[in-house]
């Protein structure tokens, strides 16, 4: 499970290269498309990493937070706290890797013409799970006020 705080950066750790689909490329020829789709509202984000390092046991994946989201720098803007689904779907590509539009798909199922080896194919779905995203702290919806205990006896009379 991954674990971020709204409006912060935050790193992805997950397992890519266990169910790596295009073997016939480097992994430097690979980058990862984030898909994040909220539990309560339905919503759908996606953000290729600002970086991203493959290592053979695991990918690190870094986000970062702005307040205008782009999906190939890696600038997102999760919102609201919750629960959401993740889905990691691998992209490679033959020649030059450029993530920016036009040469990376931005959607799982975006197939960009006319095909090139700059331009990045989305190869499958390689792991999906949950992501949990907490309030950052003064931000929360609802706010408690910590009182002090009375001195006194308070009691409260019912039917008198």
């Amino acid at each position: 499970m991954i674990q971020a705080t709204t409006e912060t950066n935050f790193n992805v750790y997950v397992q890519t290269e266990d169910n790596r689909i295009d073997t016939s490329v480097a992994s430097t020829q690979i980058r990862h498309l984030v898909k994040f789709t909220n539990d309560l509202d339905k919503s759908v984000y996606y953000a290729y990493g600002a970086t991203e390092t493959i290592k053979d046991r695991f990918t690190q994946i870094n986000l970062t937070y702005n307040t205008t989201p782009n999906i190939y720098t890696g600038a997102t803007k999760l919102f609201p706290a919750g629960y959401y689904k993740y889905e990691i779907y691998e992209v490679s590509w033959i020649g030059t890797v450029t993530v920016s539009s036009g040469n990376a798909p931005a959607t799982e199922d975006d197939v960009l013409t006319p095909v090139a080896d700059t331009k990045g194919v989305v190869q499958g779905l390689v792991t999906k799970g949950k992501m949990y995203l907490a309030e950052k702290d003064g931000t929360q919806q609802v706010q408690y006020t910590q009182r002090q205990e009375p001195s006194g006896t308070n009691y409260i009379y019912y039917g008198q």
